[in-house]
Parts: C-alpha cells; structure tokens; sequence
C-alpha cells in the first residue's frame, strides 16, 4: 500500500491489502527489513528506538539477521560453476540481501558482459593498431558512454521487475537529523520538520575548501614522492638503486592512506554538519566528498607522467636535484647526483605504459587479496590474540570466566555461531560500487596508453563476482536487505569519467601519435592551438554521440518498460470499467424520462412555453427525445425505414 501511494507501484493493491498477494509474496529480504526498521526506528514512528552502542544500549553491539549458511553454500556452488549470471540468479540475491546489493550484482554482470567487445577489439587493436591509436580512442568512447546509457535503461527494466522504481521517495529518516521548526504541509496537512535549504546550502559551501586542502595534501604528497621516483630512477647512479626504487613507492603506501583517513573523518564531519535528513541524501553527500579523494589518489600519478613528465620532462626533471638531499647518504660522490642540463634528458618512453599496467593489473591483484584474504587473517589473528590473553590470565590466577560459561544446555552451538558472526566486519556496498567506478576511471581515461586494459578488468571482473560472493557469505555480517532503485550518485560519476575520457583520450591520442612514443620531453613538438581543437572537437563529438545513443536506447522496447505499460494500461481500464458500471447502475435506478405521461396538460404547457420563447429549429428537433427510450424508438424506425426491402424481410 505504502509503495502504491508514494508511486513506487503504478497499480492499486489488491483489498484485502493487510495481507500479501499470492503472485507476489513478502520475500525473505523484505521480512528482515521490516523487522530491522521496527527495532531501530524511534518510538515517534511506532517502532523500538533501540540505537546499539548509543544512550540506553550502550551494551547493544549490533543488530544483524544471521547467515542462511545453506543458501550460501548453494550461492557459492553454483557461481563457482558458471560462467556467466543469469536474471533469476539476480532475482535470488534480491530476495536475500535486498535490492541495494542486488543492484550492485546486476551492475557489476553488465559492466562485465560489455567488457566482452573492448577486450577483443583492444586485443586486435594492441596487435594490429599498436598503442594510442587514434581508432581504438574512438571506439572506446563510444563503448563508455554507450555502457553508461544502456546501464540506466537496464535500472528502470530491473526497478520494475523488482517493483523497486522510485523507491527513493521512500526514504529513512536520519535519526540525527536536527530540525529548526516545524510545519504544516499545506497538501497533507502533516506536521513536517523543517530545516532551511538556504541554510544547508551554505554549509555545503564548505565543500569547496576542503577539496582545496585535500588537492593540496593528496597532490602534493604525490607529486613529491614521483618527482622523488624520477630523480632516483631517472638521475640518481649510485649504490643501492635497485633497492631506492621503492622508497617513493613505500612512502606512498604509509602516508596516502594516512592522509585519506585524516581527510575521511573531515569529509564525515562536514556531511553531519550539513544536516541531511535521510539516510540516501546522506550517503550521497558523502559520497561525493569520497569521490574527490579517490580521484586524486587514484588517477593523478598517471596524469603527472602524461602531461608533465612526457612534454616536459627535458625541462622540468633538471630542477628535481632538489631531492638529492635524499640520496646524498648513499651517493659515493656528487656526480652521481648531478642532473643533466636543460634540455639534455631525454625521458624514458616507457614510463607511462609502465604505469597503466601497474594500476590496471598489479593494483587490480592486490586489492582482490587484500578483500578476499586480509579480513580472514585479521579474524583468525585476533582470535589467537584472545587465546594467548586468556591463557597468560589464566596462568596469573586472574583469569575472567568464558563467555559461553553460563549458555543454558543445548544452546551453546547456536549462541557460538551467533558471537562469531557478531566479530565479523559490516559489509559496504558502497565500497565496491567505488571500486568498480575507479576501474571504469581508469579503462576511460587510460585505456589508450595499453589496450590490453579491458582484457585484464575481464579476467578481474569474473573473480571479482565470486570473490564478492564469498567475501558477504564468509567475512561479513548479513548485511540489512536495503532498497534502491539505482546505484546511487555513482552513476552520474560514471558520466562524470565518460566525458573526462573523451577529452584525455584525445589529448593522448595527438601528443602520441605518430610512432606511438610520444613527445621526446620538449614542449616545442606540441602546439598548443593544435592540442585545444582537438579537445574541443573530441569533446562535442562526445556530446553529439551521448545525444544520438540515447535516443536510440529510448527508442529500442524492453521488458521493463513493456510491464509498466501494461500495468498503467489495467490500472486506466479498471478505473474506466468501474466507472462505467457505477454510471449503469445509477442510471437504471434512475427515473425514466421516456415514459413520461402525456396529456391534455402536458401538450397545452409545451404550446404555452414555445409561444413565449423564440425557439430555433434544433430545439423543435430535440424536444421530441427527452429520454433514452425515446432515442431508441426514432433510431430504429430511422434505421428501418434506411433499410431496403430484402433487409426488412429478414428483419
């Protein structure tokens, strides 16, 4: 009923609605929300108020279903089996973790089945075209946004399947959103509270300096440990090179994550500050502040090499003899920390694809086991920390009882598997739909450099469906089955990484082109004027060709759309059909003017009421019918008498 009044359904519940419908039943995933919203929502809207780890249950640590291990190992079996997902398979998921994580399945099977085409033909490209091949550029950003528009069809066909679409007007209220006044809604007449847009707004100005400071921080972080990297791979020929290497590399790994956490928590606290009132507005906002940083961290080494280093590196490296201050510990003499003139280095013209092959395929391994293998070592190394605490207790005398000491009898394996999975990390969904769109980053914006780049988020993308699988099954909590209607504010990232592909690729593509290596670290091969047009027209073109695939999408019929046709069909054609029968039976019940009686009183009120008005002739004409009955009579004596003779005999 709810979603039928906020417009999630096109069509009216069947009555008695108190109940489910046998064509479409509660799933199980809709039975642990409602009773996840009765025990978490405030006592003002009727439900428990219970907030674990906050006020009165400080002592509650979480609140969770527990794990259908039968259906996990059913789920794990037959994706370990099959190649491919199939709808029903989605379907499933839906009905177990809910639409929000069914979505990101769906998201990630479709993102995977495209990669299918740029795999083969970046392949062909790699051993036909070679590398920044301006016809690879132009395919590849006709398949991003080609991907990005058939994506949002594919929302709405699974947002009607699911009866899902526009559950977003359905949204949860944040418990810790502070309004200011209170309201009447002048539609509903609903006591609303109010917190001034005028107000947020000016709080969320305050976006705008942070992503300054997080530019700042990331950026020149970065940029100083690869201007470090250059100088010691580049400069630097001394002792332990092959070993100093990596010291950019490990400062990289200790201070980003460092400064992305410091920068999280700001980002976290700005989005409290700005007050949203629901969780989906909320989490958006949030997301849009974790975007910058993953930005930054992410893509900008990549743009250092391709639009610093390679134009300008014969300029701009001679000046890092600045570092050399890092390297003079381990320099035999000052020449081997002399950098070259201006002018006289000549860059290394592999660098750059060095660097897409890191991010695309190292980076891609590594982060896969850091999902799928570091929560299992970080459960089982805490649980032999508790054990040697418990022992070196035990052996001091002091020693506290076992928390299963006082399970009654025959409960002790249900409450143990209840506390292991208590100890289990809260699954993120978000967290992988940012993966995802960091790898489409990637296959967007430097796909050109190694056109094998597809072919390596292929072959990830498969294991990453069943690692997924494995990691919400065996390392996480049951996550709460939310709804959606869509992946959120990523899919205008994804757009966002659409347009900003099409403008790099094409960048690329001209400052490479010719024997592929691009240009030799003086600016003088690059014009300026040459570069911006070929921006400017790649980036028009994008939008030309963004403009076209849509309208042909919208075009092309699908199942979704079929289905909410049908049922704002049914919905128009019940309401005319009831209408129509409350209009019949009102008008048999209603007096028939037809069998009016006629007499010598009647006749003389009718002459009196035309001598006394200028009748015209139309009103002669419909005088003469005024019921039904009478209407009936003249047509079928009109119709007789139109009729010829043979007609009349049958009649």
């Amino acid at each position: 009923v709810q979603d039928w009044l906020y417009g999630v359904r096109p069509a009216a519940p069947p009555r008695p609605s108190q109940t489910s419908t046998p064509s479409e039943p509660l799933t199980e995933a809709d039975r642990l929300r409602l009773v996840y919203l009765l025990l978490t929502k405030p006592r003002s809207e009727r439900g428990a108020g219970i907030t674990p780890k906050e006020g009165d249950f400080e002592c509650v640590e979480s609140i969770f279903a527990l794990h259908d291990h039968a259906f996990n190992k059913e789920w794990i079996k037959k994706w370990s089996t099959s190649y491919f997902l199939k709808i029903e398979d989605l379907d499933k998921i839906r009905e177990k973790f809910g639409e929000k994580i069914a979505f990101y399945f769906a998201f990630l099977q479709s993102y995977f089945l495209f990669l299918v085409f740029p795999a083969a033909f970046g392949f062909s490209a790699w051993v036909l075209l070679g590398t920044f091949s301006p016809v690879y550029a132009v395919v590849n950003c006709l398949w991003c946004v080609t991907f990005v528009e058939y994506w949002k069809r594919q929302e709405i066909d699974l947002g009607v399947r699911w009866n899902c679409r526009n559950v977003s007007a359905l949204q949860v209220k944040r418990r810790d959103f502070k309004y200011e006044k209170e309201s009447k809604d002048p539609v509903t007449g609903e006591i609303m509270r109010v917190f001034p847009e005028t107000k947020r707004l000016q709080r969320q100005l305050l976006q705008i300096p942070f992503a300054i400071v997080a530019v700042i921080a990331l950026g020149t972080l970065i940029a100083t440990c690869f201007g470090i990297e250059v100088f010691i791979s580049e400069i630097y020929n001394g002792p332990l090179k092959w070993l100093l290497v990596y010291l950019p590399t490990g400062l990289l790994t200790t201070l980003v994550p460092t400064i992305t956490t410091l920068l999280t928590g700001i980002a976290t606290r700005l989005t409290d500050y700005e007050n949203w009132e629901t969780t989906d507005t909320y989490e958006a906002a949030m997301i849009q502040k974790l975007f910058v940083l993953n930005f930054i961290t992410s893509y900008l080494g990549i743009f250092l090499t391709a639009f610093v280093y390679v134009p300008f590196g014969s300029i701009v490296v001679p000046y890092l003899d600045v570092f050399s201050l890092t390297m003079r510990p381990f320099a035999e003499h000052e020449g081997q920390l002399k950098a070259p003139k201006v002018g006289n280095f000549e860059i290394n013209p592999s660098r750059l694809r060095k660097q897409v092959i890191y991010f695309t395929v190292t980076a891609q391994i590594v982060n896969l086991a850091l999902e799928t293998i570091a929560p299992y070592v970080k459960r089982r190394m805490f649980h032999k920390y508790q054990e040697v605490k418990t022992e070196r207790a035990s052996k001091r005398g002091g020693s506290m009882p076992a928390v299963n000491a006082k399970d009654p009898p025959g409960e002790e394996t249900f409450l143990a598997r209840v506390r292991n999975e208590a100890e289990l990390d809260v699954y993120d969904v978000a967290t992988d739909l940012r993966e995802m769109v960091v790898q489409f980053g990637y296959l967007s914006l430097f796909s050109i450099v190694w056109p094998l780049t597809p072919v390596s988020f292929l072959v990830n993308n498969w294991v990453e469906l069943r690692s997924d699988a494995i990691k919400i099954c065996v390392e996480m909590q049951r996550p709460t089955p939310w709804r959606a209607d869509s992946i959120g504010p990523w899919l205008d990232t994804l757009g966002f990484l659409a347009w900003l592909g099409s403008i790099t690729t094409s960048a690329l593509a001209y400052m490479f082109s010719g024997d592929g290596l691009g240009p030799d670290g003086t600016p003088a091969t690059i014009k300026g004027w040459a570069l911006l047009l070929t921006v400017f027209f790649s980036e028009h073109l994008y939008l030309l060709a963004r403009t076209c695939i849509r309208i042909a999408i919208s075009k092309i019929d699908s199942p979704g759309i079929q289905k909410e046709h049908s049922e704002r069909y049914l919905t128009r054609k019940r309401y005319l059909e009831q209408s129509l029968e409350e209009e019949g039976e009102a008008a048999l019940h209603a007096p028939a003017h037809g069998n009016e009686r006629i007499d010598r009183q009647t006749l003389e009120d009718e002459a009196r009421y035309s001598s006394l008005h200028n009748l015209k002739p139309e009103d002669y004409f419909w005088a003469r019918q005024r019921g039904w009955q009478e209407s009936v009579i003249v047509g079928v004596e009109t119709i007789q008498q139109s009729a010829p003779s043979e007609g009349k005999k049958q009649q």
